[in-house]
């Protein structure tokens, strides 16, 4: 394999590739303030990475409530998107080393696809994300393989070509059931220890770490 093609790299976006943390856990809040049923911020943050109409099901009286969540959800977060959401030290960097060293890049959310674009866009990612697949893009969601192996049929790249990035157990399950190589980002809100029963091939500390362990990957794989 000395002559493969660089891996193609997926990522997944929130707490991977932006900090939306401060952001989502806000339009949790306002979304069910003043209601009796509501998910504790542990909850929350164990349902990152999953469709919003999906995370909210368990709290909701109706098919009906649900979208009313849903769009008081969404406007809070699109009113409050940019002085909430915070950047990654070394994502860009990372990003462009990447691109120049011929890695195709790839994001997987199950975040609605307007707010992937203005996430990619306010981070400054856009230039380098060759496909972006969010919730609208898929019938068929994380933690399944499909949105995964949707990205990797766009980019024309095989499972075993290809890394996905991702900070969620949900990100984990998908990619190993997609069959490439799982990294798990621990700068996000989820620790080693929960992520470690779902089986990530790698654990990342630092996103500038990405070329290196990518190096390391390569080698493996040619030897």
């Amino acid at each position: 394999m000395a002559d493969a093609r660089p891996y193609a790299v997926l990522f997944d976006l929130d707490g991977t590739l932006v900090d939306s943390i401060a952001l989502l856990m806000a339009s949790m809040r306002h979304t069910f303030q003043g209601r009796n049923r509501q998910p504790t911020e542990a909850e929350w943050i164990e349902g990152i990475g999953t469709p919003l109409p999906k995370q909210l099901t368990p709290y909701v009286e109706s098919d009906e409530d649900r979208e009313r969540l849903v769009n008081r959800y969404r406007t809070f977060q699109l009113e409050n998107h940019d002085h909430l959401m915070a950047r990654y030290e070394g994502v860009i960097d990372t990003l462009a080393l990447l691109y120049q060293r011929g890695h195709p890049m790839g994001v997987v959310t199950s975040k609605g696809n307007a707010m992937m674009e203005r996430g990619l866009k306010f981070i400054g990612a856009d230039d380098y994300i060759e496909v972006a697949i969010g919730y609208d893009s898929v019938h068929i969601h994380k933690p399944d393989p499909y949105p995964v192996k949707a990205a990797l049929e766009k980019l024309d790249y095989q499972s075993n070509e290809a890394v996905f990035v991702g900070d969620s157990p949900h990100d984990i399950k998908s990619g190993n059931a997609a069959g490439v190589i799982t990294i798990a980002a621990l700068w996000g809100p989820f620790t080693r220890s929960a992520l470690e029963p779902y089986h990530p091939s790698y654990f990342l500390d630092d996103i500038k770490q990405l070329p290196t362990l990518l190096d390391r990957i390569t080698a493996k794989s040619a030897g």
